[in-house]
């Protein structure tokens, strides 16, 4: 039988990960101890299009370089995985037929930034899905649709971001600046909803979570959460653990792994 993967949702960071010796050390153990996947279905926050849409599958094509700014080496990185065909016939039938294809769309940061520290070798065939908006009840009705691809030796991994204000960003400081207070409140209040299997909560966190507005000034890197969570629920178990903790530019990186 195939070993049941794992959910996970992490915090990926921007391009300049890759020179962080603890993250990237962190996400590369990260991936030695998950069991290793057949294929892996990433959701990043920085994909959202409606229908749901699924992202080069059939034929090799550029990484999708889609932040500005960066030292020209950030835009020369490359993530050669495997395509997933088959994944992709599959999510089109979990889904219900209901879902468009983009060949032309190669990783987003979103996906490759954190795969290239998990799983160096570029070895796992890797399918990248869109978000069909950032509505909680609506991605987690999503999420629970594509559990049975755990069984089938399917990693499902959402990639955003705990807390994702880019105006607490202090260069001068750097990687180790105190985070603000409101970052902080909601990293906490996320984790402990996350340790209550608090759904409910967590669906409804614009209301519930502290700072919630200025954690998230737009939901688009929590919102892969909602699927994880949708994922976990239809599997039957909400139990979870805290992988990476801590924060990165004042920014929550902290991210959880679905048992």
């Amino acid at each position: 039988m195939t070993e049941l993967q794992p959910v996970v949702f992490l915090s990926h960071g921007a391009p300049p990960l890759a020179d962080d010796r603890l993250w990237t050390s962190e996400l590369s153990q990260w991936g030695t101890d998950l069991p290793r996947p057949k294929a892996i279905l990433v959701i990043s926050a920085h994909w959202d299009e409606k229908p749901i849409t699924l992202g080069a599958s059939e034929q090799r094509v550029p990484l999708t370089y889609d932040f500005w700014g960066f030292p020209q080496h950030y835009y020369t990185v490359r993530y050669d995985a495997p395509l997933a065909p088959e994944l992709a016939a599959r999510v089109e039938q979990l889904l219900g037929g209901q879902v468009h294809r983009d060949e032309q769309r190669g990783l987003d940061h979103g996906a490759y930034v954190p795969l290239k520290e998990m799983f160096p070798q570029a070895d796992v065939p890797v399918l990248q899905m869109s978000m069909p908006g950032v509505d909680p009840r609506t991605l987690f009705a999503v999420g629970r649709k594509l559990a049975p691809l755990r069984q089938e030796g399917v990693l499902i991994l959402g990639s955003g971001f705990t807390t994702h204000n880019l105006k607490w960003i202090d260069g001068q400081q750097g990687a180790e600046q105190t985070p603000r207070a409101e970052s902080s409140e909601f990293d906490q209040w996320a984790d402990e909803a996350m340790r209550r299997h608090d759904v409910d909560t967590l669906l409804d966190y614009a209301a519930k979570a502290p700072a919630a507005n200025q954690a998230h000034s737009w939901p688009d890197h929590w919102a892969p959460l909602f699927i994880t969570l949708g994922v976990a629920d239809a599997s039957g178990s909400l139990d979870n653990r805290t992988v990476i903790d801590g924060f990165w530019f004042g920014l929550s990186k902290r991210s959880w792994q679905f048992s």
